[in-house]
């Protein structure tokens, strides 16, 4: 299956994608910094942040430690939850964090960390695992590093 994500080098993408990456890093960086000042900082608009700051990433030169974070929307029905964590067990992700909201109109967000290292498969993998489940209603990654 060819996924969803490419490693291309930087030389053949837009300048702007990378500064991006800049801006997101230095909103990390600093807590205190507006997203407004982190653009201007990093030379792009709010929208070019806004519409490519969960789709770029930086490639890790370490191996090591690597982690995603992940949202997941789930229906309110007991054991869903349950069973998204045995998805994660079956595939040896660690869950690092994980955090539910209080269900809204019977579905609740759910946000993780996960750490990669010795997982079996990808994260798309991963990813259309999570999607598979009848109460998931959406799965996005937001980052990995």
């Amino acid at each position: 299956m060819a996924g969803n994500y490419l490693i291309v080098h930087k030389k053949i993408l837009p300048d702007y994608l990378e500064k991006v990456i800049e801006a997101r890093e230095l909103l990390k960086a600093d807590e205190t910094m507006t997203v407004t000042d982190a653009v201007r900082k990093a030379g792009i608009s709010r929208n070019t942040f806004y519409k490519y700051r969960d789709y770029v990433f930086r490639m890790q030169e370490s191996s090591e430690s690597r982690r995603a974070s992940i949202s997941v929307n789930l229906k309110d029905r007991p054991g869903s939850l349950s069973e998204m964590i045995r998805c994660l067990s079956s595939v040896n992700a660690s869950i690092i964090t994980i955090s539910q909201s209080v269900p809204v109109d019977r579905k609740a967000a759910v946000v993780m960390t996960i750490s990669t290292s010795g997982m079996e498969g990808t994260v798309e993998d991963l990813l259309e695992m999570l999607k598979q489940l009848p109460d998931v209603s959406s799965v996005r990654l937001n980052s990995m590093d």
